[in-house]
């Protein structure tokens, strides 16, 4: 069902990436915008563009009471927010060995906790109106893992297993969610977005550490085009039946599809000893 022109738009993380994307493309097609960031001098421009219909606001998703303030400036500015980009988020490179315990708190604090208390956030209201649309963004890291970026895909994991769930729980009261996985794309994620582990172990020097060269290598070379990633989730949101997992870019796209593969032969390759698991009287039903 396609939105009206003036829909209210939440999007975290604003500064750069997908968010800024995601809400220069909205503000440019009439609609309305709370656009927030840690550091609301990042998106001043917004405000300048959008005017009355752009809404900027200080926020961290750590911290709770920030979190209910700017749903509250929102519904006090607009009335209500229709849809909900929880977009925050940052990476981090390790090995699961060099993997530092307060950073990789920090981390699943804004992917994880964060995305989770900005959404109970915007909830009631979506209940009391029946409707809304709540765009978690996770990644194609969220779906299958690599070297280096275990902790990383922990939290995006962790994104997929809450948006499964929450579909199920909200789709009966009006509310659609979709899950954004991005591949490779041009970002700050691979540049100054991403933070890597100060403890590093030399075995692990041909798999976690040559593949965050290969990342921060190419970090601005990547085939993804943010814009065009904009605009597909836009037109996601705007779908009569949204999709669940939207999937963006080939070689994120090619990298699920080699996960899949990889399952259905574990499946194929052990199904009688996973049936073999039941009581006898089971297997038999």
């Amino acid at each position: 069902m396609t939105l009206p022109n003036d829909a209210v738009w939440f999007i975290t993380g604003c500064s750069t990436g997908f968010g800024r994307e995601i809400a220069t493309l909205i503000l440019g097609q009439g609609g309305r915008v709370v656009a927030t960031a840690r550091d609301i001098g990042k998106i001043e421009d917004l405000a300048e563009t959008g005017g009355d219909r752009c809404l900027t606001v200080a926020l961290d998703v750590t911290q709770p009471a920030q979190v209910r303030d700017a749903v509250e400036q929102a519904e006090a500015r607009f009335g209500q927010i229709n849809v909900l980009v929880n977009n925050a988020g940052y990476g981090y490179f390790a090995a699961i060995e060099e993997g530092e315990d307060e950073e990789v708190r920090a981390m699943f604090e804004t992917n994880f906790f964060g995305l989770a208390t900005m959404t109970n956030a915007v909830l009631p209201g979506m209940r009391k109106r029946k409707s809304g649309h709540i765009v978690n963004i996770s990644s194609v890291g969220g779906l299958t893992a690599f070297p280096g970026t275990g902790y990383y895909a922990a939290t995006k994991f962790a994104v997929e297993g809450l948006s499964e769930a929450l579909v199920k729980e909200v789709g009966p009261l009006g509310i659609k969610v979709i899950i954004v996985e991005p591949g490779p794309f041009r970002t700050d994620w691979a540049g100054r977005s991403l933070k890597k582990s100060a403890h590093e172990i030399d075995d692990y020097a041909e798999t976690a550490h040559a593949r965050y060269k290969q990342t921060s290598g190419y970090s601005g070379k990547q085939p993804g085009d943010p814009v065009r990633a904009a605009e597909a989730i836009v037109k996601a949101v705007n779908a009569d039946n949204p999709p669940l997992h939207l999937l963006l870019g080939k070689p994120g796209l090619d990298f699920v599809r080699t996960k899949l593969d990889a399952l259905q032969k574990d499946i194929a390759d052990w199904e009688d000893v996973t049936l073999g698991a039941d009581y006898p009287e089971a297997k038999s039903a």
